[in-house]
């Protein structure tokens, strides 16, 4: 202990003198000339979604962390979910590789406790946050992806408790501020302007991926389309010697429009074998899952007020099987969703400022064999079911100078599945520039997150729920100061959360039933560190591109009513979290990417020996991983040999579930891009 907080303090001593701030980083990425770009001022020009009324970055008074389409070309990822683990305030828990099964969350929470976002959509899933990360674009598709980190529920509505993940797709592009919100075209012209491209890689056991790409914009129309699958036979094998962690998963996203007009269409489609995921007596567990996702909006003006109503429609079906194959031997579990939202958000500017206002409705709708109350009608398997309606109103008012912004507002939100009436969650933002290259910055929020379906009524192998579960509630408090200059970016910042009624599965004995509880009280402090250097703007340097350090720290304390409690999720958070990260430019296009990460997690787990349980409960280990990726980066192609986990570490993300050790990957991407 003496050790960990000696490191942490010298970590401070280091970076404190020129890093105070919070606020958005971005990884590096490679231009066409072969340098990497500084995206410190870059990134401070793009439109982000952390108000209700569109800002510039540099504008927003809340962390934002943008990881744009740069990052994902530097880094050594091929999934969304990976690419994840490199935002330090986000705790990234793979069960298998590749994104079949990850649980996101942020700041200490739980995966069931922030948005998941698709250009703006929401596409949380209700039955289960297990399921949230099933994203339907492939990687190469996106322009960037925006992390909210705190209370959000004044921005992106339910379910964003501790934050919310916005992933935007290319070929949508930003208007000029005062033009517009953040999905309208930003061009108008008769030629025509595109992309396609490609990509295939193959690696550690037999896994293969690639996918196609394009993007193209004629006039007023904008189009663009992805089309991907990944398939592995796993690292793992069952007592049997049969495969148990192989998977195949298949992507597909749309997304047009016309003027003010946009459409999007995505589906994802994943088998995997669930070794031990969800529970560890028994290893040839297996899951399909099938998600489509449908929207319609426009982003438009009517005299001064600008419009932006949304349409959506959000299906998935999941099937579980406790023994792969044989449903004779346990009944399998089926689920389907159907979720229906709309959005109708507006916004004016005065003299005063931009004023927001708008409502959400959401409808969530679940079929199911064991999640819910019975059927008058029961269809097919699906025996029990539950339907219920959220609704939110929401007003925002932003003022915007040259040294001061402040965001002021409130949600107020009811949902019809909860005997609790409207609540009122009130938020207000204000950062201070006080001088060119520094600003400071002080924000409150409070937020809230009915339960999802499987917290109220997954009473099966082992597990008891309560159906009588209350909401979350949060309030959060935050400061920051942010340093800001061409080729530095310095961040830190410091927060606290106060929860009730906070939700999590917990046991008292080895031998309980694992149960669904709100906890009384959450107490969190957090600290997060963020420092970038990038030399080709700063020293003139072209070898060593850059440098980037970031460091966070979650004191988390819950009063549970009792001691010795195991908990399945919440009181394994990670306390520490430490990236470093550079870029190396060894000859002309030839660029390597050093990460490594250490990550050291609270909280303990049942051992097991084989299948059997051994009633010894062990404490999580800290962990230190280094990946790499060397790359060849020329204009319309680009070649990458990826090497995960080099230090080839034995570890544990979730209680018993070996996660893989050293994994390889060689591809290639191409892209032919036209202009008429």
């Amino acid at each position: 202990m003496k050790k960990v907080r000696f490191f942490y303090f010298l970590l401070l001593w280091l970076i404190a003198p020129v890093c105070l701030s919070a606020q958005a980083h971005s990884e590096p990425g490679v231009t066409e000339t072969g340098h990497l770009p500084d995206p410190a001022t870059r990134l401070e020009e793009v439109a982000v979604t952390g108000s209700r009324a569109p800002l510039q970055l540099g504008q927003s008074a809340r962390i934002v962390t943008v990881l744009d389409s740069l990052a994902i070309q530097s880094l050594p990822v091929v999934t969304i979910n990976d690419l994840l683990k490199y935002a330090v305030g986000v705790d990234v828990r793979q069960r298998g590789v590749e994104g079949m099964q990850t649980d996101v969350s942020i700041r200490g929470g739980s995966f069931d406790q922030i948005a998941i976002l698709l250009n703006g959509v929401n596409i949380s899933d209700p039955q289960t946050g297990h399921n949230a990360a099933d994203f339907p674009v492939d990687i190469t598709l996106i322009e960037r992806i925006e992390i909210l980190e705190g209370p959000a529920s004044r921005v992106y509505g339910t379910s964003s408790l501790l934050g919310a993940i916005n992933i935007i797709t290319k070929n949508i592009h930003v208007v000029p501020e005062g033009e517009g919100g953040s999905l309208r075209p930003s061009a108008r012209s008769c030629g025509s302007t595109g992309e396609v491209s490609a990509h295939l890689d193959g690696g550690s056991y037999l896994t293969l991926g690639g996918g196609v790409g394009t993007t193209l914009r004629t006039g007023d129309w904008h189009n663009s389309l992805s089309l991907s699958y990944r398939r592995s036979n796993g690292y793992t094998r069952s007592a049997a010697g049969t495969l148990n962690g192989d998977f195949q998963a298949v992507k597909a996203f749309y997304r047009g429009g016309y003027k003010e007009l946009f459409w999007q269409a995505g589906m994802s489609l994943k088998d995997f074998g669930s070794n031990t995921f969800y529970s560890a007596r028994f290893d040839d567990q297996f899951e399909h899952t099938f998600k489509t996702f449908a929207a319609i909006g426009a982003d438009t003006q009517a005299g001064f007020l600008h419009l932006k109503p949304i349409i959506y429609w959000n299906h998935s079906q999941d099937r579980f099987e406790l023994f792969r194959g044989k449903p004779e031997a346990y009944p399998f579990n089926h689920h389907r969703t159907n979720v229906l939202g709309a959005n109708l958000g507006a916004w004016f500017e005065t003299v005063a400022g931009r004023t927001a206002f708008g409502a959400e409705f959401r409808n969530e709708d679940i079929v199911s064999t064991n999640l819910g109350e019975p059927l008058s009608r029961p269809d097919g398997v699906y025996v029990v079911g539950l339907n219920r309606t959220q609704m939110a109103f929401y007003a925002e008012h932003n003022l915007t100078l040259r040294w001061f912004t402040a965001s002021v507002g409130l949600t107020a939100a009811r949902n019809t599945g909860s005997a609790e009436g409207f609540g009122i969650y009130p938020g207000a933002d204000l950062s201070f520039r006080f001088l060119p290259d520094w600003k400071i910055y002080l924000n409150y929020n409070a937020s809230y997150r009915v339960p999802t379906f499987t917290e109220l009524y997954y009473s099966v192998g082992g597990h008891q729920a309560d159906k009588k579960l209350k909401a979350e509630k949060m309030h959060a408090a935050e400061a920051g100061i942010k340093y800001l200059r061409p080729g530095m970016r310095a961040i830190i910042s410091a927060w606290y959360h106060y929860g009730m009624d906070l939700i999590d599965w917990i046991k008292e004995t080895p031998e309980a039933e694992w149960k669904s509880v709100n906890h009384t009280r959450l107490h969190a402090f957090g600290q997060e560190v963020t420092l970038r250097l990038d030399f080709p703007q700063l020293l003139g340097w072209s070898v060593w591109q850059n440098l980037q350090v970031a460091y966070s720290h979650i004191d988390q304390r819950k009063d549970l009513g009792a001691e010795n409690i195991q908990s399945l999720y919440a009181l394994n958070h990670l306390r520490h979290k430490l990236i470093v990260q550079t870029d190396i430019r060894l000859w002309s296009r030839l660029f390597l990417n050093l990460s490594c990460r250490w990550q050291d997690r609270v909280g303990t787990y049942e051992r097991y020996e084989g299948l059997a349980p051994t009633g010894e409960f062990v404490p999580y280990t800290s962990c230190t991983f280094l990946d790499a990726q060397l790359s060849w980066n020329a204009d319309n192609y680009r070649v990458y040999f990826q090497a995960d986990n080099l230090l080839n570490k034995r570890w544990y993300d979730h209680g018993n579930i070996p996660q893989p050790g050293i994994w390889f990957r060689l591809g290639a991407s191409y892209t032919f891009k036209w202009k008429k």
